[in-house]
């Protein structure tokens, strides 16, 4: 789908000024429960993992703790994997995905891996739905030293202190049709430009890195998604969200110039994974099943590689 969208705040060619974010930030709406939906699924598996506070939301710090999830076998020897779910925090299969395959597979990779997983980066994001998070900013463009999104800067703190290095991090993503008719026009409309238009795509994709693009890797992502749903097609450009192809369902971003979560932690195999849970085509419980399957075809990847 495209869109042709403006947004109802500021003034057009102006960026916003603090007016406008609090004008934007008073129209957000609590619409789902992160205590009902997510911290109640993290804490059912305490006696199965180390489930352990890492911070906490300054909006309402008693409402918005924030987790992680880490396996039991935790051996400096071997090496670990990190995932990531709800950075943005609207983007739903990202957060459960996550947390199934923490309650499903997860400890049949521990032999190979230390296992950590962060399942809902951005909980303010997942009960408003929203992409930003109260101060009208991206968490997946804040992955920098003093980052102005405490949602990025906790969860890089938590690793810093973990103090590992981490071999394989996959970060959990949807493309919505919100991003096209919300979230986008909004992100124009904040930084005073004119928005241009695009197209969502219809089904699975993954982003590489540009500089590491690791192709073989991607690949096996891509095929074990393709056993649970479709893979999105490129545009009639050769593009997805307009950026070309390299391979079926993968485009490469410059993720550190970006300051995307999947470059913090340098690992060797990195993907952030993208649903379309829009479709028609597919259900919520296949959207999780696609995340899940993404983690487990990328582990097994690492696992028959590094051997």
């Amino acid at each position: 789908m495209t869109s042709a969208n403006t947004y109802p705040i500021g003034t057009p060619g102006q960026p916003w000024g603090e007016a406008e974010k609090i004008q934007w930030l008073a129209q957000t709406t609590i619409k789902r429960s992160y205590q009902t939906d997510v911290i109640t699924k993290i804490d059912a598996l305490r006696a199965r993992f180390d489930v352990f506070q890492y911070g906490a939301l300054s909006i309402n710090a008693e409402k918005y703790p924030l987790f992680a999830i880490k396996s039991l076998q935790w051996d400096e020897q071997k090496p670990t994997v990190l995932i990531t779910g709800g950075v943005h925090g609207y983007e739903t299969s990202g957060v459960h995905g996550a947390l199934q395959f923490v309650d499903c597979h997860a400890e049949r990779y521990i032999e190979d891996f230390n296992v950590i997983v962060a399942p809902c980066v951005s909980p303010w994001g997942y009960e408003t739905i929203n992409r930003w998070n109260p101060q009208a900013i991206d968490p997946n463009r804040s992955f920098y030293p003093d980052s102005p999104a405490e949602e990025s800067a906790m969860l890089m703190a938590m690793m810093d202190a973990l103090d590992t290095p981490i071999l394989v991090h996959i970060d959990l993503h949807e493309t919505t049709d919100t991003d096209e008719l919300e979230f986008r026009p909004a992100l124009s409309a904040r930084d005073g430009k004119e928005y241009e238009p695009d197209t969502v795509p219809d089904g699975f994709y993954t982003v590489g890195d540009s500089e590491y693009p690791n192709h073989a890797f991607q690949t096996a992502v891509i095929n074990a998604v393709r056993e649970v749903t479709h893979i999105a097609p490129a545009d009639a450009n050769g593009n997805i969200i307009g950026c070309p192809i390299t391979q079926e369902g993968v485009i490469n971003y410059p993720l550190k110039a970006l300051s995307l979560c999947n470059s913090m932690t340098d690992c060797a195999y990195g993907t952030t994974t993208e649903v379309y849970p829009d479709s028609d085509k597919v259900t919520d419980a296949e959207c999780n099943a696609a995340q899940v399957a993404a983690i487990t075809g990328a582990l097994d990847y690492v696992i028959q590689h590094q051997k």
